[in-house]
C-alpha cells in the first residue's frame, strides 16, 4: 500500500515522516562508473571557438638508387642521384558543442535550504555525472550520431581473433595470447613501439586476478603479467592492465575484446574543451545556469600502434 508518509512533496526532497520513523538523511547517489581520464591523454590546445580539430601524418618515400635494398650507393661518375618524396595527409574531426541547463524555482531553493539539502549542488552533481558519462562513451566507442569512432572501435586498427576463450585456457595459454598480441602490435610498427597498455573486459580482468601461477599460491596471473611480458622488457615499466566496461560482449561488439595500445599523446589523444558556465539568469520565479563544453573525437595518430583481439 502507498501511504502518505512515502509521498514526495516535490523534487527538493521533502518527505512526510512518521513519528516513529528513523530517517537517514544521507543522500545515496546513483552508482556510476567512468574511466576515460585514466586511459587517454587530453589535447588541451583546443578552445570553445574551434569547430574542428585536425592533425597530419607524413609519409616518406626513398626509392633505391641501386638494386632493391633501399640504399643510396653511388659511383664516382654518377650523374643521376635519387631523391626522397614526402606526402602529408590531414585528418579532420568535429568539435561538437555539449550543454545542459540547470534550473530551480525560488520555492524549491527555499525548501531545500530549510531542510539542509541544497538542490542547486545536487543538480550540479547530476549534470557533472551526465557529462562524465557522455565523455566516457565518446572516448571509448564514439558516436553513431556524429559518425565518429572511439578508442576501442577505430576502423584503421587491425583486428585478430583469439585462439580460444580465456575461460577455457590455462594460465600459460593466457600469457601466450597476451604476448602474441604484444608481438603482433610491435611487428606492425616495424619494431618501433611495443604497447604499454592493455585494456580488458571486467570478467577477464577478474580471471587474471583469481588465477594463481606461483607454487606458493601467493602470486596471481595479473601480478605475474605485469613483469613477464615483452612490454616490460622493452619499455622498462610494467604492462598497464586495466578493466573497461565497454569491452564486454554486447557493449559495442558481439564478443569480448582486448585492446593493446600505447598511452602517449604522440600516438593517441582526445580533444576536449573544459566545462564552462554562463552567469546565473533570473527568469520569473526561476533561477537558471547553463553549462557548456566542446567535445572532440579520439585522434589516433598511428593506427599501427594499436591492436584489437576478439573472442577472449
Amino acid at each position: 500500500m502507498i501511504t502518505y508518509d512515502r509521498q514526495t512533496i516535490d523534487n527538493s526532497g521533502a518527505f512526510l515522516i512518521g513519528q516513529l520513523e528513523r530517517f537517514d538523511p544521507v543522500l545515496n547517489m546513483p552508482l556510476l562508473a567512468y574511466t576515460w581520464s585514466r586511459d587517454v591523454d587530453l589535447r588541451e590546445d583546443v578552445s570553445i571557438a574551434d569547430e574542428m580539430s585536425s592533425f597530419s601524418n607524413s609519409s616518406f618515400a626513398a626509392p633505391s638508387s641501386v638494386g632493391t635494398e633501399g640504399e643510396s650507393w653511388i659511383s664516382n661518375s654518377t650523374n643521376v642521384i635519387a631523391g626522397v618524396d614526402l606526402d602529408i595527409q590531414k585528418t579532420t574531426l568535429p568539435l561538437t558543442p555539449w550543454s545542459r541547463q540547470l534550473s530551480w524555482t525560488v520555492f524549491e531553493l527555499a525548501s531545500a535550504l530549510q531542510m539542509g539539502r541544497p538542490i542547486d549542488s545536487q543538480k550540479l552533481e547530476a549534470m557533472n555525472q551526465t557529462y562524465q558519462l557522455n565523455v566516457d562513451r565518446q572516448v571509448y566507442v564514439g558516436s553513431t550520431i556524429l559518425d565518429v569512432k572511439g578508442l576501442f572501435n577505430q576502423a584503421g586498427v587491425k583486428v585478430i581473433n583469439a585462439a580460444k576463450t580465456w575461460a577455457s585456457s590455462t594460465a600459460m595459454e593466457i600469457v601466450k595470447s597476451i604476448n602474441d598480441g604484444l608481438t603482433t602490435a610491435w611487428k606492425q610498427t616495424g619494431r618501433a613501439v611495443v604497447p604499454d597498455s592493455l585494456r580488458l573486459p571486467p570478467d577477464q580482468y577478474a580471471l587474471l586476478s583469481s588465477l594463481i601461477v606461483s607454487d606458493a599460491g601467493n602470486r596471481s596471473l595479473l601480478d605475474y603479467l605485469s613483469e613477464n611480458t615483452i612490454a616490460y622488457k622493452q619499455n622498462g615499466k610494467p604492462l598497464d592492465i586495466q578493466p573497461v566496461k565497454w569491452l564486454e560482449a554486447g557493449a559495442m561488439q558481439n564478443v569480448n575484446r582486448m585492446v593493446f595500445y600505447t598511452k602517449d599523446r604522440k600516438y593517441v589523444q582526445f580533444p576536449l574543451v573544459p566545462l564552462q558556465r554562463t552567469p546565473m539568469e533570473y527568469r520569473d520565479l526561476r533561477q537558471l545556469v547553463t553549462y557548456y563544453s566542446k567535445v572532440g573525437a579520439v585522434e589516433l595518430r598511428y593506427s599501427d600502434t594499436m591492436l584489437y583481439v576478439d573472442g577472449i
